[in-house]
């Protein structure tokens, strides 16, 4: 697990960004619509991004699948 993490949100754009490392990446889609996952070139998840949060209310959580490499 990384020692940092890097949050962004975008509220206008109701967009959040989850870092787990500074390192090179590209977006890959998950089974949930709403999330993609951020992964390196040898495929190790380096992060998450969230669209749509503001439709994830308390006692209907979001849930997603990381799939590490």
């Amino acid at each position: 697990m990384a020692d940092k993490i890097k949050v962004w949100f975008d509220a206008e754009a109701d967009f959040l960004e989850v870092r787990f490392s500074n390192a090179a990446g590209y977006e890959k889609a998950t089974a949930n619509d709403a999330v993609m996952e951020r992964v390196d070139a040898s495929g190790h998840v380096i992060g998450f991004s969230v669209l749509g949060v503001s439709k994830f209310k308390k006692g209907n959580p979001l849930e997603a699948d990381l799939v590490a490499a």
